[in-house]
């Protein structure tokens, strides 16, 4: 593709949308990298749920930081953050990641990033999309991954909100709103329904992984043994005593579903200009410790998608010459 770099110094104003997906978001950043070899970078960027935390990292100068991060996740590791308070509005406070956020971006602000950025959430009383694109960064991005169940609410100018997946979980109308010329939309849900086990294999959880085993499995190889982790209330929530998923596996799937189910009809009613769908169907929603998969096929999905970006831009960077020769 000889003519790209001319292509790019001429293209139009690009808005990325980063999509909802839980563990498999880890996509955006192989996205990120892949279309920063190309020479494209988005002058408007955003995110809905972990699609919000990547885009906010990335504009917030930290992706390398994230990078490093999940690909030193485990499952303990994982564990470790799920700090459960059942009376705080969901299983997990969040406190210790919204701790780990906080020790990196600080008191950083939106409107203080280097171009528009919105983190999409979902107001809990009334059902509306909110765009957030002032105020503290992390509490922003705390809002819009706020999985229903799972994390609390936010309260953000008197609002409850939770995660924008209920309502949108490709923001690409967000993107247009805020200037793009040409959108790139991220869909990590393209090909998770019927794809995310093999054939004849028994139902499990959502997680991709047995939760209460991986705590006993920590338990039994301390010496002497800790005192126990796993009250009533936690095998409650994560066991499963049937071949069928636990509560948390519920939870998780459902939320899975609506992203897809919505994401279609919004993708219908209001495509983008080129799709990148990475094929993370075979990742766990919550298998956040497979983070070198997940950015591997971001980037690959990406390369995918090179001649219809380069078609893009030359159509919109032709539009714009005509325009501005008239």
């Amino acid at each position: 593709m000889p003519d790209e770099a001319s292509l790019i110094r001429t293209r139009p104003r690009i808005g990325l949308a980063l999509g909802a997906g839980v563990a498999r978001g880890w996509a955006h950043i192989g996205v990120l990298r892949a279309l920063k070899k190309l020479g494209i970078e988005p002058d408007i960027v955003t995110g809905t749920s972990v699609g919000a935390l990547v885009g906010g990292c990335y504009l917030a100068g930290h992706l390398d930081t994230l990078e490093e991060w999940t690909r030193n996740l485990s499952r303990m590791k994982i564990v470790s953050y799920l700090d459960l308070r059942v009376r705080s509005g969901g299983l997990i406070s969040g406190g210790r990641l919204m701790a780990e956020m906080t020790k990196h971006m600080g008191n950083q602000r939106i409107e203080d990033l280097p171009m528009p950025f919105a983190a999409i959430a979902t107001d809990l009383v009334t059902g509306h999309e909110v765009w957030l694109r002032t105020g503290p960064l992390v509490e922003s991005l705390r809002a819009s991954f706020s999985l229903p169940g799972v994390f609390p609410p936010v309260c953000i100018d008197q609002r409850w909100l939770v995660d924008g997946a209920l309502v949108d979980p490709v923001p690409v109308a967000s993107c247009r709103a805020l200037g793009a010329e040409m959108v790139i939309a991220v869909n990590l849900n393209s090909d998770i329904l019927g794809k995310a086990r093999k054939p004849g294999a028994s139902i499990a959880t959502a997680a991709g992984f047995d939760l209460i085993q991986v705590l006993e499995e920590e338990q039994s190889h301390q010496t002497p043994a800790p005192p126990s982790r796993l009250n009533a209330l936690t095998r409650r929530v994560f066991t499963r005593e049937y071949d069928g998923p636990s509560l948390f596996g519920v939870m998780v799937s459902s939320l899975g579903i609506i992203t897809d189910r919505i994401g279609r009809t919004r993708l219908a009613a209001d495509p983008p200009d080129v799709q990148i769908a990475p094929r993370l169907g075979h990742v766990g929603l919550l298998e956040f410790d497979r983070a070198a998969e997940a950015v591997e096929e971001g980037a690959a999905a990406t390369e995918r998608a090179v001649p219809d970006l380069v078609d893009a831009i030359r159509v919109f960077s032709a539009n714009l010459r005509d325009t501005a020769r008239t």
